[in-house]
This record gives C-alpha cells, structure tokens and sequence, in this order.
C-alpha cells in the first residue's frame, strides 16, 4: 500500500493530517530529497522521512502547527552536538516541508495512488508561499485538484526532467515527479515468496505475484501484492507489461517451471531477471536454454543463484538476500 492510498482511507474516515516531504538535504542526511511521512489528526504516521530524532522533530511540527490549512517549510539541522548526543548515524541538513491533507483533495490522492500503482507520470505542483494549493498534472495535461491555466501547467510540467522534486518561480512553488515504483513480478506463490512480497512492498517495489494455483496465490497469503494472477506461467505474460525497466524473481514450486518461465522473461525485456535453484540445477537449466539457441550472452544477465551471499538458510532469510539484490540493483 503506497503512503497515498494509506491517506485516502483516513480521509475517506474523516481523519485529516500533514504530509511531510523532504525537500532539500546537506551533508548526510538519513534520507533523500522525495522521502514522505503522513501524520494524521492522531499521530499516527506511514512512511518515513529518516527516522530517529528527524522523524520525531518533525512529528513533533506537524502537531504544533497553527495553521492547519497551510504549507510550511520546517527546517531541521543535525549538528554534530545532536548526532553524539542521541547516538546518530547521520548528520547534515534537512528541509521539510509540512503541508495539510485536506478532504477537497481527496480525488487528487486517490488519483496519485492509482497512477503510481498503473506506472503513469506526472507532476505534483504544490505552493509554498500564500494560499495554499495543490495540482495534479498527468502526461495528457488533465489537471486533478486546485484549476490552473493550460500555459502554466505546460511551464511546470516542463520543468520536471528528471526524477527529483524542484522549487521553481524563486521559491514558490515544490515540484514533484509522480514516482513510479519499480514493477517486481514475483513468479510462484510458496513461502519464500510470500517474504519476498512483504520485503519488496516495504521497499517501494510494486509486487504482482503469479501462479496457477488460487489456493497459493491470493489476497490472503499475499496482502502486500498490488496484483495477483492466477493462470498458467507461461499464460500470464499476456497480462504483464514490459519496458525495460520490470525486475523478474522465479521461485516456482519446480525445475520445468523455472526454466520455462526464464526461457520467456528472457524474451523480454527486464532490468533484473533472477532464478532460484542450487548451482546443479541452475547449470542443467543454462545447458537446455543454451540448446535450445540462448546466447552465453543472454543467459550472462540473469541473476542464479538468486540473492546477495549473506548465507542465507531459512525462507526470511532467502527473502532478505533476494530483496537486497533487488534494491542494489535498482540503485545501480
């Protein structure tokens, strides 16, 4: 569940908040410019902006605002008095800004929960000086939220190029690209993957689970998963998109099932494409996919055995490794 859709249910149950965005950063800060943290009404919160004295800070803010209906800038420096003083890992300096959640943007939030989930674009312009505003721009130029002119939605959605939020029109306005979470397409529905899902959600991956048995693969065992589809392995391809940039684990219940599933994701064109298995069973399946007119070279990209060398034994364990390889090469 992404931090938006975490706020549309508590406005959908009449509970208001902050949401804070960092915005800035120096020095080492914990975490990086485009981190959130939702705070409802009752201190409840979802995300994080760094966690430790930050995160406190900054709760502490969001529950002392005079003015719950605007946008302000909370800057925070973890000088090094403060990081030996509460035993810090991180120094440097934040800027946050802390803007109220409201219910007229209850369509809005709705709308970035579903664009993130879909992998659509888009710009979020929110206003840090008077009145406070907030406007959802999509690729098509349509606009959820606060109006504004067509011109003006042309200039802010130009400005966004890359991947980090931008304060445009001498500090006036926070830009945010609409992030769209890494698309992990776990296949097979055991225990280990069952881990891998939770891990994978909590790290900003979206996670759709494919297997062709409904008893393993549903909402039950798999609440993390933003999709699941039950269909014969091979099947399921028709249903997943590829562009590039999807991330492919194969943990089936079987040898036949692994390799047939790998002979297809290798058809397609996937950032990271990892298989489970024993060093045995992993060269056995290379040699059928070599026979069958896989290059060196292709069968070089995947990832088997699976997972960082951690020495990894019990099924949480294989998770933790499997999805810190993903994160490594996400970042890379």
């Amino acid at each position: 569940m992404s931090i938006y859709d975490t706020i549309k249910e508590s406005l959908k149950a009449g509970r208001k908040g902050v949401l804070a965005t960092v915005i800035s950063r120096s020095g080492s800060a914990p975490r990086d410019v485009g981190a959130r943290m939702f705070i409802d009404e009752n201190g409840m919160t979802s995300g994080t902006v760094g966690g430790g004295l930050l995160e406190l800070e900054v709760q502490k803010a969001a529950g002392e605002r005079k003015d719950d209906a605007a946008a302000e800038v909370f800057h925070f420096q973890m000088n090094a008095k403060a990081v030996a003083e509460q035993g810090m890992l991180c120094g440097g300096n934040v800027d946050v800004l802390l803007e109220p959640v409201l219910p007229r943007y209850g369509d809005l939030y709705q709308r970035l929960a579903d664009m993130e989930r879909k992998g659509k674009k888009g710009t979020v312009v929110t206003s840090l000086t008077g009145s406070f505003t907030k406007t959802l721009i999509d690729e098509s130029l349509d606009m959820t939220g606060d109006p504004m002119s067509e011109s003006s939605a042309v200039h802010f959605f130009g400005l966004v190029t890359g991947g980090r939020p931008v304060i445009s029109d001498g500090g006036s306005y926070l830009l945010e690209p609409v992030f769209n979470r890494a698309r992990l397409y776990i296949f097979g529905a055991g225990h280990v993957s069952q881990f891998i899902a939770k891990l994978a959600s909590m790290v900003d991956f979206s996670v759709s689970v494919v297997d062709d048995r409904q008893e393993f693969a549903n909402s039950l065992r798999f609440p993390e998963a933003d999709e699941i589809v039950v269909d014969d392995f091979i099947k399921a391809f028709s249903c997943l998109s590829f562009s590039g940039s999807e991330f492919v684990v194969i943990v089936t219940r079987a040898h036949s099932h692994d390799a047939e599933v790998l002979r297809e994701a290798l058809s397609k064109d996937a950032r990271y494409i990892g298989m489970i298995g024993s060093k045995r069973k992993v060269r056995m399946i290379f040699d059928m996919l070599r026979e069958s007119g896989f290059s060196d070279e292709a069968i070089a990209k995947v990832y088997s055995p699976i997972g960082l060398a951690i020495h990894a034994e019990t099924p949480q364990e294989i998770a933790v490794s499997i999805v810190g390889q993903l994160i490594q090469v996400r970042a890379g």
